[in-house]
């Protein structure tokens, strides 16, 4: 066992020399064994064991599984964290299963304490038939390639070393060692998706093929092996397709959909684990979710997903981690000249001119014998008409936003002046006439947009 385990770190690189390597213990006969071996290893690779526990506190006999561990760790000489969290509590508070909400605390402990440990990656003690057990969970659950990959060797931090030992070598080694281990009586508790898996689903598979665990094992390698490539290709896509600004992303509909529809879902996978930072909680579901969205003829509509939304706009996809921020209401009266600021969307300058001084895109100038104070400023509403300058009638403000393909969050952020009608769509677009004469007093009003 020691000869096929070093010989896997090694020739995947899963530790260098030097290296601090926290170990995630539980008592069971794999972290037992994967413990006990890397202990055992570590002379000759020139490492660093550490290991971490985490007592879930679901069962009555947790503590003295904690109380087991921490005996083997004193009599080895290996320095040891351990920590209670309360996981069902935490689960209620999130609305989340157990088996979902103690992964993320275990995770999320083992990290902190690999940070505190200053240890470069933390072994995780799967096995051959947790492979198997895994390929066959995310099939039932409808995942695609990536998630028919199953566990990698190596998704740093975390590595398993044990991944293509079975679980009759474990407890070979243990017994041929005559190393103790303890059983976790949840193991059986049909409650668990796994557990069904494992003590009745795969036996039964295994009555049909023997070798069931090595195929499905051997699929993943496959499989992990291909996403890899494509995930090269898909990061490679991305740069070319997909605009970034901080965690936000956007991607133009028409290239995407010159894809192969295979390749573009690539690439929104890809699009967003750079968004997201992980892919926790997505499903193909999902990802059909957002092929649909492409898809349909609407120009624009929202989809939210776990940890992400999704926002198509026009000829725009725009992945974000949450939804844009809401714009706030404006409703502002203007009773003269003066300096006005609109919180989180700009500036205005009201002035009366001896003579107008020219207009532009964020300057308007009116004959101020004609548009009189006070005049009022605030966004748009359903029903709202205005007479563009140049076109010679009356348009609705939403048509024109639609000839410009003008965003739902932009249109948040158009203000309207008016008086006894809409005189200026700011920054977009003046009303007709009403222009100082030449020579004349203006009424001046300029716009300043706040930064984005």
């Amino acid at each position: 066992m020691q000869e096929i385990v070093g010989r896997l770190l090694l020739e995947h690189s899963l530790l260098r020399p030097e290296d601090r390597v926290l170990v995630a213990v539980s008592g069971g006969p794999d972290s037992v064994c994967l413990l006990h071996l890397l202990w055992q290893l570590a002379p000759a690779l020139g490492v660093t064991v550490c290991a971490a526990h985490l007592d879930h506190l679901l069962r009555p006999e947790s503590g003295r599984e904690a109380s087991f561990v921490q005996d083997l760790c004193a009599q080895w000489d290996i320095p040891l964290t351990l920590r209670a969290a309360d996981v069902a509590q935490t689960a209620r508070r999130r609305h989340s299963g157990i088996e979902e909400t103690a992964r993320e605390v275990r995770r999320d402990f083992l990290r902190e304490v690999a940070t505190r440990q200053d240890c470069r990656v933390i072994a995780l003690g799967h096995h051959r038939g947790d492979q198997a057990e895994t390929v066959l969970h995310r099939f039932l659950r409808g995942s695609g390639g990536t998630g028919l990959a199953g566990m990698r060797l190596a998704n740093l931090p975390f590595i398993r070393p044990l991944l293509e030992v079975t679980r009759r070598q474990i407890l070979d080694y243990l017994r041929q060692n005559q190393l103790p281990w303890v059983e976790d009586s949840s193991n059986q508790d049909r409650a668990f998706t796994r557990n069904r898996l494992r003590n009745e689903i795969l036996p039964l598979l295994k009555e049909f093929n023997p070798r069931l665990e090595e195929n499905l094992a051997r699929s993943a390698r496959r499989m992990a092996i291909e996403d890899d490539f494509w995930r090269e290709q898909s990061e490679s896509a991305l740069s070319s397709l997909a605009a970034f600004s901080g965690e936000n992303c956007h991607l133009d509909c028409g290239r995407l959909l010159q894809l192969h529809p295979a390749f573009r879902t690539r690439i929104l996978r890809q699009a967003l684990f750079r968004v997201r930072g992980d892919l926790h909680r997505l499903s193909a579901v999902h990802f059909e979710n957002i092929e649909n969205l492409l898809l349909r003829k609407r120009s624009q509509a929202d989809l939210h997903l776990p940890g992400a939304w999704i926002g198509r706009r026009y000829n725009r996809l725009w992945l974000r981690r949450s939804p844009p921020p809401e714009t706030p209401d404006v409703s502002l009266v203007i009773e003269g000249p003066g300096e006005f600021t609109i919180p989180r969307i700009g500036r205005l300058w009201v002035a009366i001119e001896p003579a107008a001084l020219g207009e532009g895109r964020q300057t308007v100038e009116f004959d101020p014998a004609v548009v009189k104070f006070p005049l009022r400023l605030r966004q748009f509403r359903p029903g709202d008409r205005f007479r563009p300058d140049g076109l010679g009638g009356h348009k609705k403000v939403k048509d024109f936003f639609v000839d410009m393909k003008l965003d739902r969050e932009s249109r948040r952020r158009v203000l309207l002046l008016e008086g006894d009608e809409v005189f200026w769509l700011v920054g977009m677009r003046r009303c007709e006439g009403l222009r100082p004469a030449p020579g004349a007093a203006a009424l001046r009003v300029q716009f300043q947009p706040a930064a984005e």
